[in-house]
């Protein structure tokens, strides 16, 4: 389980915390994600995606704090999954 509020192992930035439903397939009720636009596993995910599968996505880094499992999550536009940022608390 994760307790603090990792960094993206691609970019450095601080990862979000984005809201997911419980048909998501999880055991957290979030994840942690990287949402730089200029992160390279998102930025380099286009070109890859569409070199190996011809889609126009991409996807961006993720960990489950619940299991501390990692990899990418897709995205389908640069404002897909934004709307579940959750609010850092102050």
């Amino acid at each position: 389980m994760i307790g603090q509020t990792p960094v993206c192992a691609h970019c450095g930035e601080t990862m979000l915390r984005m809201s997911i439903p419980p048909e998501g397939g999880y055991d957290s009720t979030f994840l942690f994600v990287c949402f730089n636009e200029d992160c390279s596993y998102y930025v380099d995910g286009w070109s890859w995606m569409f070199e190996k599968y011809h889609a126009r996505v991409s996807y961006r880094y993720r960990i489950d704090p619940a299991t501390g499992g990692e990899g990418p999550l897709a995205v389908w536009s640069p404002a897909a999954l934004r709307d579940l940022i959750i609010p850092q608390e102050r």
